[in-house]
């Protein structure tokens, strides 16, 4: 038996993390692909492809959830600027209900492994 888990049980976020991060920031103002990426790591994103940024931007602009616009910038040239749609704050809240909904079931896991670590634990 190896000491370690199997790969299947890596920890992580969840794969699609990204796009409520997107919302929740673009909730809290509009803002540029370039800020956002620096943001995003406040929410537990550390390591975030610019790529993969912008094309999570695009396609939720493609589905309506966040509007896009071109805007002057004093320092170069223009930038696209993403701000949140109605419909995009209506995913934000199912999405974060969800989340309320998982964390008080991995709450729940964590109590009781607590529980069951510290009965097992080696009496020095």
């Amino acid at each position: 038996m190896s000491g370690g888990p199997p790969a299947e049980m890596a920890a992580g976020l969840p794969r699609n993390y990204l796009r409520p991060c997107l919302l929740l920031l673009l909730a809290e103002g509009t803002s540029h692909g370039y800020e956002l990426l620096d943001q995003v790591s406040a929410l537990g994103l550390d390591r975030v492809d610019p790529g993969g940024l912008y094309r999570c931007l695009r396609v939720l602009d493609e589905e309506g959830l966040v509007r896009s616009t071109w805007a002057p910038s004093m320092s170069g040239p223009a930038r696209r600027t993403y701000e949140l749609t109605d419909e995009g704050r209506g995913w934000l809240h199912v999405v974060a209900g969800s989340m309320a909904e998982v964390s008080r079931s991995l709450d729940t896991y964590r109590r009781r492994y607590q529980r069951v670590a510290e009965q097992h634990r080696p009496v020095r």
